[in-house]
């Protein structure tokens, strides 16, 4: 068998593996691992705990050796040139790494000069990055004080401040509530506006759909798919329509109803027997067509929904049709950790 050529760096595509595979014990954290993330883009790798996410995270990164294959980051090779890439990346894990006893603008100077900044050159940066994360009026309070969200803007903002090609940035709003969760999705949209490349690793699908130009989907440490959050849908075939059933409709009994008389793929969910709501795909007839011919069938049979609605598939879906099994739903919002396993 002939052997494929070397990983050729590039700059246009400041992230690049190919084959990587990592072991910890019996686990295989990453099966064969292949990515190539655009610059000035938002690449996310979602899946659930265990898919791999943070292992390839820590490889491209250097922390973790890789076991087999290849990969660059900025242009550097992840097995041969750590320090070179180390000086091209900018890292925010899952635990912040802020000093809580320090202020804002303390931490940010901090970093710096471990940087090697001058003290005048790490003051000029804490304010420029307090300034770019809406952390002004925080700036000389301490991080104690600070909310879930403005912690981890201002943990995004020390992995900034050497002004890195390329971010990770590892599940960074586990454990935040929604508006936490917004301030950080504010905040990486700010940082690519900056044209820094992210690589970002969640379990969210909704945080995926928002901030991602393209998606890598993984599971038990394969990639299983890859494109953009449209690609990924249109797997799908079209569009879906939704019908909620009231409490004294019997589901089952509508789902065949409507099967019967639109000849579509009509499934019956999140349902408490006897109710639920129908999901139908509409084929390639398209949306609007699938939406009348549901209408008939619903008016024909005498049954009045609770609502009629047509979407695009969701992320969800996504993640069901090419996995097996469905999307995990994150825990409660708990404070942030990182153990040493895969994830």
């Amino acid at each position: 068998m002939a052997l494929a050529p070397p990983l050729q760096p590039s700059l246009d595509a400041p992230l690049r593996a190919r084959g990587l595979r990592k072991r910890y014990g019996d686990t295989h954290a990453l099966d064969g691992f292949d990515l190539t993330v655009d610059a000035g883009s938002v690449h996310a790798l979602l899946g659930p705990n265990g898919a791999g996410k943070s292992t390839a995270v820590h490889t491209l990164a250097t922390l973790t050796r890789i076991d087999e294959g290849e990969a660059s980051v900025a242009g550097f090779d992840v097995r041969t040139q750590h320090a070179q890439v180390r000086s091209a990346i900018g890292l925010v894990g899952q635990s912040a790494a802020l000093d809580e006893v320090l202020h804002g603008r303390e931490n940010l100077v901090m970093f710096a000069r471990l940087h090697g900044m001058s003290t005048a050159q790490a003051r000029a940066r804490a304010a420029e990055l307090l300034t770019t994360f809406d952390l002004d009026d925080a700036a000389d309070r301490k991080v104690s004080t600070y909310s879930g969200g403005m912690r981890r803007r201002l943990d995004i903002a020390a992995g900034l401040v050497t002004r890195p090609a390329v971010l990770f940035l590892d599940e960074p709003t586990t454990g935040l509530d929604p508006r936490g969760r917004a301030d950080v999705w504010r905040a990486v949209r700010r940082v690519v506006a900056l044209g820094t490349t992210v690589l970002l690793t969640t379990q969210y699908l909704d945080e995926a759909d928002q901030l991602a130009d393209r998606i890598t989907v993984m599971d038990a440490g394969r990639v299983v798919a890859e494109g953009t959050p449209a690609g990924l849908k249109s797997r799908l075939g079209g569009d879906r329509v939704l019908v909620g059933l009231a409490p004294d409709a019997e589901g089952e009994s509508v789902r065949r109803i409507v099967a019967g008389a639109t000849a579509l793929d009509v499934r019956l969910i999140d349902g408490t027997d006897p109710s639920g709501e129908l999901v139908i795909e509409a084929g390639p007839a398209g949306g609007t067509a699938a939406l009348l011919a549901v209408v008939r069938a619903l008016d024909a049979a005498s049954v009045s929904p609770t609502h009629v609605q047509l979407r695009e598939p969701t992320l969800d879906e996504v993640f069901l049709h090419l996995t097996d099994h469905p999307a995990p739903r994150p825990a409660t919002p708990a404070p942030a950790h990182l153990d040493g396993g895969p994830r």
